[in-house]
């Protein structure tokens, strides 16, 4: 039998518990692990009461107090032996406090965040009722002045489309006087034709371009290019008409399309949140059917209005030039009548003056084709100059291919080599160019030559000529009226 208030030497086990506290409530809280110290405390005088209770954060008890609760202990222990594993398992007062302070902690904290979000929502979904009220009067503001701008263009085009039909009435006019004023020259067009047809029924020797078989083909020339020009400014009068209907269309379109875009942006003005006919369209935003911006869409119509304005310009400039062109082709068919008719008493000065002048256009295309000769020449030899310079260029590349392993590096050298080699194909390929060009000229040249020779042939036999067969026929010739286009 053991004495009381001896020391037991018996081995006590340790409690096969968890190292968390037990629960002490029904809260989530409660199951934290509050004194991990404690859980981790391998010490084989663990059961000790003394040395469990100085690992505790509360204030110490007086040395002669804490003996006596020690001494108690132990002699309570000595009794019930069983209850010794029981007191290194249990809670101190305060751990409870602890516990239960933690707990208060938490949920005041949690109440803060619920409240803090509260607000923080309430103020949020004001801030957005008032900025979709301020976004939704903005759209709405947009959209009028978007109203506001589709009326100005819509007059815009208005105006220009007046102005374009009145500008289509003036030059459908004038191209009619165009067509009479053109069915006029077929008169003095057969009868220079005519003249022209009699002197080649003369010997060879008469067959040459004096001065009068020239002022004969330059009245022809001129009434053909009277009527060229008469022509070409009634097809531009027919292309400029297209234009006009062209860019009237255009306009008419696109003040269509201006109303149509009105009637839809009024609506989409006048649209509330109690409006009927409102729905939801998911994914509408995401879908951009748009195909121009606001600079693009203004610029549209103002290019459209430009447009037709540059070509009620060009109309009226039109106009003014088809004016011009028909006082302008009555005097020069006039003159030219005159000329052709002077022209028959100076033959024979003429044209021993125009076999002086071809002899010396002669003899300056010769030396042309001589030089022109020489530089294909020098253009074949700097071709065959560059073919070693290139040679070595790619024979070094393909060596440098041959370079082993990480030796095969794309360095200087080998950029310049490419660089070499690409500039001396451009070289060939300029030379080669200009080598085409030098043929081609020499070619015309040779063709000039040879014009040239025939002509001179020609004027050899000059001195001969007779003009005198022609001068019965230029006795008509239409009136000033009649060619510009009023009869």
């Amino acid at each position: 039998m053991e004495l009381i208030g001896s020391t037991l030497t018996a081995t006590y086990t340790r409690p096969k518990t968890s190292h968390f506290l037990p629960a002490i409530s029904t809260m989530a809280s409660s199951y934290r692990n509050t004194l991990p110290a404690m859980a981790m405390n391998s010490s084989a005088n663990m059961w000790r009461t003394n040395s469990y209770f100085k690992g505790s954060n509360i204030v110490p008890s007086p040395p002669s107090m804490q003996r006596e609760n020690f001494d108690l202990v132990r002699a309570k222990t000595t009794f019930y032996p069983s209850n010794r594993s029981a007191l290194t398992t249990r809670y101190t007062p305060d751990d409870w406090y602890k516990s239960n302070h933690s707990n208060y902690r938490e949920s005041e904290s949690s109440r803060k965040s619920a409240e803090r979000l509260r607000k923080d929502t309430i103020r949020l979904m004001q801030n957005k009722e008032q900025l979709t009220r301020r976004t939704q009067e903005n759209t709405s503001k947009n959209l009028a002045e978007r109203v506001n701008d589709i009326v100005f263009w819509r007059s815009e085009l208005s105006h220009e489309i007046d102005n374009m039909v009145t500008e289509i009435a003036a030059l459908s006019e004038v191209k009619r006087r165009l067509e009479r004023a053109l069915a006029e020259t077929e008169g003095p067009l057969q009868v220079s034709q005519e003249c022209l047809y009699h002197r080649e029924k003369r010997m060879s020797i008469d067959l040459v371009h004096d001065d009068v078989e020239k002022d004969l083909i330059k009245e022809v020339e001129v009434i053909k290019s009277c009527q060229e020009r008469m022509r070409r400014h009634l097809d531009r009068a027919i292309a400029q008409l297209a234009s006009n209907r062209a860019a009237q269309h255009e306009l008419e379109k696109d003040m269509s399309d201006k109303v149509s875009a009105q009637r839809i942006d009024d609506r989409c003005h006048y649209m509330r949140n109690t409006s009927d006919g409102i729905g939801y369209y998911r994914g509408i935003d995401r879908i951009d059917h748009a195909v121009s911006l606001p600079d693009s869409w203004s610029k549209f119509t103002d290019d459209n209005i430009l447009q037709s304005q540059s070509e009620r310009a060009a109309s009226h400039k039109l106009r003014d030039e088809i004016e011009i062109l028909l006082n302008t082709t009555s005097n020069e068919m006039w003159n030219q009548f005159n000329n052709v008719n002077v022209a028959f008493t100076n033959r024979l000065a003429e044209t021993v003056d125009a076999k002086n002048s071809l002899q010396g256009h002669l003899a300056k295309t010769l030396q042309e084709i001589f030089q022109t000769e020489m530089l294909i020449e020098s253009l074949k030899k700097a071709l065959r100059d560059k073919e070693c310079p290139l040679k070595v260029a790619q024979t070094r590349l393909e060596e440098r291919t041959r370079r082993p392993n990480i030796e095969l590096c794309r360095d200087n050298p080998h950029h310049r080599l490419v660089s070499e080699v690409r500039e001396i194909e451009d070289t060939i390929h300029y030379l080669k160019e200009r080598l085409m060009e030098a043929e081609n000229t020499l070619q015309t040249l040779v063709k000039t030559k040879v014009t040239l020779e025939h002509d001179l042939s020609i004027k050899a036999n000059s001195l001969f000529l007779d003009q005198e067969k022609c001068m019965s026929m230029r006795k008509s010739f239409p009136s000033m009226p009649r060619l510009v286009g009023y009869t």
